[in-house]
């Protein structure tokens, strides 16, 4: 599947912030979730490339689970990650400009939930990724 799946959301901190808050478990589990009834349990990065990140997300009533879990591929700090997931890629950029840093995730759609699903999912949780690192 060719089709790319892109979300970006422009976030008002320096760019030291922003990295490591997309970078660091403690903070990965205050912002990964779409929406309130979800929540991530677990999270582990390990940043270089070849290293793994995974992510525990569960519905808070305990009704589904699921690990969100990749290699990465490529990394310039501050600038781009890159990696793979469940056989799709995933480019996350971070773009330094003057109302701060856009935060750009560009990757490749699955099959089983409709494109329009899965971009507003990952919008919401990089919406929360802006709404946590500004606080």
């Amino acid at each position: 599947m060719t089709n790319k799946i892109t979300v970006e959301t422009i976030v008002s901190a320096p760019i030291d912030k922003v990295w490591s808050a997309w970078n660091s478990p403690h903070d990965i589990k205050q912002w990964n979730a779409a929406s309130d009834d979800w929540h991530t349990t677990n999270s582990s990065v390990d940043l270089r490339v070849g290293g793994i990140y995974s992510s525990r997300m569960e519905a808070k009533d305990g009704s589904f689970g699921f690990d969100f879990t990749g290699t990465y591929t490529k990394i310039i700090e501050n600038e781009v990650i890159e990696s793979t997931f469940g056989g799709r890629s995933l480019v996350v950029e971070f773009i330094q400009g003057h109302d701060g840093v856009t935060v750009r995730e560009t990757f490749e759609p699955e099959s089983t939930y409709p494109i329009e699903q899965q971009r507003n999912g990952w919008q919401s949780i990089l919406n929360n990724f802006k709404r946590h690192v500004e606080e």
